[in-house]
């Protein structure tokens, strides 16, 4: 049977308008048990451990997934090879979140009665506050009575979305009650797109003997020679203590062309109050400041106060893939 482009797209405006207003259901139906389980996963002395069957296990994989990443250790342990030795990996310190909708899931059967009987704290996420799960769990996350987007009313649909949403839920405010920082999360996020964005231009930048740097009263025909050299088409002037004073570039060369020019000391056509940057300010942070300026500017000098500690060019962060 084909369908029309207008019924396809009247299908994706129903699933996502009941998923939607579940949600908003959700976000209505909070008491205090969020505030529980949130304060039993930051007590918690061991680790925290995700689990869950079927549809519920796969957003337990991915909660266990945000959580460690924004500085609360979890791992996800499958509820039927728990039966079969994993359950070895959960210690009474540890605090186990089970996922089930209807809380009776009969896989979790093990995990739950192991914490029972070692005192293991369990948080229950699940439909049915008077399930087998939701009796024993020390907090239950407690669904509202939602209809699954699934026109049979059957597959896990709106009933998973709650599920991944209190999860990002719970990974938010663990990460605000741990103080999780940015360079914390940069540690955690080394690679791909994410690793990219977080990159400092501390990570980046040229320092120490590579910096060009010369004095305010260096003539010209020596500054160019200089400038050369160190290959990034700029100089930075600083005065006796080290501060940065100016900016001399290809560009102030073009503007500053002249018949004495080579006689000229450089603090006499350098570019004062240069943009500039800090070793701490995120690369594609620096490299908004280049594109912006309107300028053409290749270059930021790194200061430390005033002092210059590096310097950052638009080709380092092009070779590390910041765009």
């Amino acid at each position: 049977m084909s369908m029309t482009d207008a019924e396809l797209s009247e299908i994706a405006k129903d699933v996502l308008t009941r998923e939607a207003e579940a949600l908003a259901l959700l976000a209505k139906s909070q008491d205090d048990s969020f505030a529980r389980a949130v304060n039993t996963l930051y007590e918690t002395k061991g680790r925290i451990i995700v689990t869950g069957m079927g549809k519920s296990g796969h957003v337990g994989r991915k909660i266990a997934a945000s959580l460690s990443s924004l500085g609360s250790p979890a791992y996800f342990v499958h509820p039927g090879e728990a039966s079969h030795g994993d359950l070895g990996m959960i210690e009474p310190v540890d605090t186990v979140l089970a996922l089930s909708n209807s809380g009776e899931a009969p896989e979790l059967g093990d995990i739950i009665a192991f914490c029972r009987r070692f005192g293991t704290k369990l948080i229950g996420m699940t439909s049915n506050r008077d399930s087998t799960l939701g009796k024993s769990s020390d907090v239950v996350l407690c669904l509202p009575p939602v209809e699954e987007a699934c026109p049979f009313g059957l597959a896990p649909t709106t009933t998973t979305t709650l599920m991944l949403a209190w999860g990002d839920a719970l990974a938010v405010a663990l990460l605000k009650l741990h103080h999780f920082s940015k360079e914390q999360y940069k540690l955690r996020h080394p690679g791909g797109k994410l690793g990219k964005m977080m990159l400092l231009v501390s990570d980046l930048m040229h320092a120490g003997d590579e910096l060009p740097l010369v004095g305010p009263d260096l003539k010209m025909s020596d500054a160019l020679v200089v400038m050369s050299e160190k290959g990034f088409g700029c100089l930075g002037i600083v005065d006796d203590s080290g501060d940065l004073l100016g900016i001399f570039t290809d560009g102030d060369l073009r503007r500053s062309m002249s018949s004495d020019l080579l006689t000229k000391k450089i603090s006499d056509v350098m570019t004062r109050r240069p943009k500039t940057t800090t070793p701490q300010t995120t690369a594609l942070e620096a490299l908004k400041i280049m594109n912006t300026t309107g300028k053409g500017i290749t270059s930021l000098f790194v200061l430390d106060a005033k002092k210059p500690v590096g310097l950052l060019h638009m080709h380092d962060c092009l070779r590390a893939g910041i765009a």
